[in-house]
């Protein structure tokens, strides 16, 4: 894991940034234009160590092969969420880079934007347990946005859509096609966009998720809030190049 200091970065198409201490590189989608300002966070997900101060709730279990996290559930025992530790502004950019390695099953989320109902950081002790239950998440003491970019549940095999909900409440906001089809094997850039109340998610270069938040659902838009990564107890997928921009 390592921190940039600040910087300046500015896309009109495409840039590239390469840290000297790894083989990483983080790009923003070419077919868009996305203006940054710094790059706030970064993990390579390729060690013990990059990944070091993160938080695993329930069951989840990762390793590391060649370059990749691996996460997934031992026994396809329970779902699992996996928290960033970082708090990210309002503002931002987060991209990952992700491939299925089990295509019989499996669902992936994203949390982002998420807080306690009264702004308390997701891991405040005043703050119930949570052990990867999906109603810990989106109905009780938390307010976030998901996103299920890959759904591909066992109860409704290949989910022809895409969701974005606001939590608490479980509110569906907005649909778009499927992000990472059922049936594919390929590696995949995930691209999530928060510009205030517009949220975006791309991926590869494929526009999946665009909704602007107005105040029409559980109050205003969020802000700054932590980022988690959900699966499904039957999901095996391997991550790497988790990286944080904020917006200019």
């Amino acid at each position: 894991m390592s921190f940039v200091s600040s910087k300046r970065f500015t896309t009109l198409s495409v840039f590239i940034i390469s840290f000297a201490h790894s083989n990483c590189l983080a790009q923003t989608p070419s077919s868009f234009a996305i203006e940054t300002e710094k790059l706030l966070y970064h993990s390579a997900m390729d060690s013990s160590a990059s990944v070091r101060d993160w938080i695993m709730e329930g069951p989840g279990q990762i390793e590391f092969v060649d370059g990749w996290m691996k996460m997934r559930s031992p026994n396809e025992r329970m779902h699992h969420v996996y928290w960033c530790p970082e708090t990210f502004p309002t503002d931002f950019v987060a991209q990952w880079d992700m491939q299925n390695q089990h295509l019989e099953a499996g669902l992936c989320i994203v949390f982002f934007a998420a807080t306690g109902l009264n702004g308390e950081d997701p891991m405040d002790a005043s703050l119930p347990k949570r052990d990867g239950t999906f109603s810990q998440y989106n109905n009780a003491a938390l307010k976030n946005y998901h996103i299920s970019y890959f759904a591909n549940n066992p109860k409704l095999p290949a989910r022809p859509v895409a969701r974005l909900r606001k939590n608490p409440g479980k509110n569906i906001v907005s649909e778009g096609p499927p992000g990472i089809e059922a049936d594919s094997d390929q590696v995949h850039r995930i691209t999530l966009v928060k510009d205030s109340a517009r949220i975006r998610l791309f991926v590869d270069d494929r526009p999946i998720i665009d909704w602007t938040d107005e105040n029409e659902v559980n109050g205003g838009p969020l802000g700054a809030g932590k980022i988690g990564l959900r699966q499904m107890q039957w999901t095996h997928f391997r991550y790497r190049n988790f990286n944080v921009w904020s917006l200019d």
